[in-house]
């Protein structure tokens, strides 16, 4: 019995032995490095192309560039456009700008000035991403001498963009129209329009959430709610919360002045959590809305001065003789379906409502194309912190892309979930 046990006992080491031999000679998995897909060489581009605009490469785009149906263009993160020759994107197929927080992707014209190329014209493209990507001095004119939108999709399609930046275009920002469904978050609206376009233009049965987005210096509307006259599609519904809208709508001056936030012509959605500081005018829910199905609320309103002087050479048309502009009486203009809610924080005066950015040179009125050196990060004892809704029945959550509102309000909330600009 003992020579049994010890022969067992062998056995059971030689078996252990063999086992682990084997795990030690178990091949390592080695999983490959994908190459991107047709990888596109630095240098001259236009005409059709698709593939990958690769990582810290330069291109120059030197005529229209064509992505067709079917065709995908991806640009990697780091990757430098520069466009000449007032050319722009016409994209048919997908486009994917994909730049990350540390090294962002950049379009931008040779020139670097203000309405110097054409933005991407996507009205007919079956997908759009944009992430961590600068798109700047677009809206050059196009064959009628008319300015072109930023970005315009026009089509049922996934448009996705996320902490990009776009600034000093000519016309609309983003434009979205016919059932577009859109994921717009953290992005930095700046300087944006000559002398008309709204920042975030949303129209014709488009659905989607907008949230915390800067829109600083816009030549109109900051975001604008439309669906059509004529309903023959689904109403535009969007859940706008968190963003933060400042000086807003004056170049447009006192003929169409601009606003926060808008929502008119059968439009409905969600109007939550926003910060809106020296707009032309604040909310303006227009009469021909879908009014009952506007939901709006915990919205703080602000400006730094009790009075504006509308006399402006930058609008369309300035107004003669010059026009007085009661910015409080504008939160909420008359004639319209908004009013003041309880929920609301509502500036009196230079004294209350203070949503207390860290810096603000309090300015209304500035020219296209201007520099942004404010912070609107929030201070200490800023009226907007804790004061935002949580609560409200989000319409879009399909299209949240992970976000969900604040308890403060605005595109900074003190938890820094929100705007990363």
């Amino acid at each position: 019995m003992k020579t049994l046990k010890i022969n067992l006992f062998i056995v059971a080491i030689a078996l252990l032995a063999t086992i682990t031999s084997c795990q030690k000679e178990k091949p390592k998995v080695i999983i490959p490095v994908l190459p991107p897909s047709n990888p596109i060489t630095a240098g001259n581009i236009s005409g059709f192309i698709k593939g990958t605009m690769l990582t810290g490469s330069t291109y120059t785009v030197t005529a229209d560039v064509h992505v067709k149906k079917g065709d995908t263009l991806l640009v990697q993160p780091g990757a430098i456009i520069v466009v000449k020759n007032n050319s722009q994107f016409l994209i048919e197929g997908v486009f994917q700008s994909l730049g990350t927080q540390a090294s962002p992707v950049t379009f931008d014209s040779d020139t670097h000035q203000p309405g110097t190329w054409g933005g991407f014209a996507c009205d007919s493209s079956q997908a759009v991403t944009m992430k961590w990507t600068k798109v700047l001095n677009t809206g050059g004119p196009d064959n009628t001498g008319g300015t072109r939108r930023t970005l315009v999709v026009a089509a049922p399609v996934k448009v996705d963009i996320e902490d990009s930046w776009f600034l000093n275009g000519q016309d609309d920002c983003l434009g979205l129209f016919k059932g577009a469904q859109i994921t717009i978050l953290r992005n930095t609206l700046q300087s944006n329009g000559s002398t008309d376009g709204e920042g975030i233009n949303i129209k014709s049965g488009a659905t989607g959430v907008v949230a915390y987005n800067v829109v600083f210096s816009q030549a109109g509307t900051g975001i604008k709610l439309e669906t059509a006259k004529v309903i023959t599609t689904a109403e535009t519904n969007v859940d706008v919360f968190n963003n933060t809208l400042v000086s807003n709508g004056w170049r447009r001056g006192a003929a169409e002045p601009g606003r926060g936030v808008s929502a008119g012509v059968s439009a409905k959605g969600n109007i939550y959590n926003n910060i809106i500081v020296n707009c032309y005018h604040g909310i303006e829910i227009f009469l021909d809305a879908d009014v009952a199905n506007v939901k709006y609320g915990n919205n703080l309103f602000y400006a730094t001065a009790n009075t504006f002087v509308d006399n402006t050479p930058l609008a369309a048309t300035p107004p003669t003789p010059a026009v007085t502009v009661d910015i409080r009486a504008g939160f909420y203009p008359a004639g319209a379906a908004g009013v003041a809610q309880a929920s609301d924080v509502i500036s009196t005066s230079t004294a209350t409502g203070n949503p207390l950015f860290k810096t603000f040179d309090n300015s209304f009125l500035n020219p296209n194309g201007a520099a942004n050196n404010n912070d609107f990060h929030l201070q200490s004892g800023s009226a907007a912190i804790g004061k935002g809704s949580t609560s409200f029945t989000i319409r879009n959550p399909s299209l949240l892309g992970g976000v969900t509102p604040d308890t403060d309000m605005g595109a900074y909330p003190t938890d820094g979930n929100g705007n990363k600009h």
